[in-house]
């Protein structure tokens, strides 16, 4: 038998809106050079290498966003959502995060706050737990590091 403390497993699901599965192929790389495939193996290895296990996610429905959030109350500890364009229009996806018991990282590829006017607000930071934004892929790996932190942060007082 071990002395060392085991940590209980730690479930993420990074949720990615509309247009997200079209990273690296933008002709100004505003997001970036990795393609989605490549950024979600980026997280995958990521989640790995912090004992995490991950659902990546991403589709172009605001109704299939909602769904996959309510699927992962009782199933996951933590969210990260990249909810693209979404993140300045949903109420919906607003309400369904409230909803949500565990931890949420807003995630941005971009620096949203230097681009125009109307991403300068997001429904989501309303229930957010904190925001990576502007650091590209290395953002969502970072937001999976954050989470997973929360989360064993919140374990631990538990």
């Amino acid at each position: 038998m071990s002395d060392t403390p085991t940590t209980p497993p730690i479930t993420v699901w990074f949720l990615n809106g509309p247009n997200a599965n079209l990273y690296g192929l933008d002709a100004n790389k505003s997001y970036g050079t990795d393609s989605f495939p490549v950024l979600q193996s980026r997280c995958e290895a990521r989640a790995a290498s912090l004992g995490v296990s991950l659902r990546f996610l991403q589709s172009n429905h605001e109704g299939q966003l909602i769904d996959w959030i309510q699927e992962a109350r009782g199933v996951a500890d933590g969210i990260c959502i990249n909810a693209a364009g979404l993140t300045y229009t949903s109420i919906a996806i607003l309400d369904a995060l409230m909803s949500f018991p565990g931890k949420i990282i807003e995630t941005h590829m971009s620096m949203i706050w230097k681009r125009e006017p109307f991403r300068h607000h997001s429904y989501i930071s309303k229930v957010a737990d904190g925001i990576v934004a502007g650091l590209g892929g290395d953002g969502y790996e970072l937001a999976i590091q954050a989470v997973a932190q929360l989360v064993r942060k919140s374990q631990q007082s538990a």
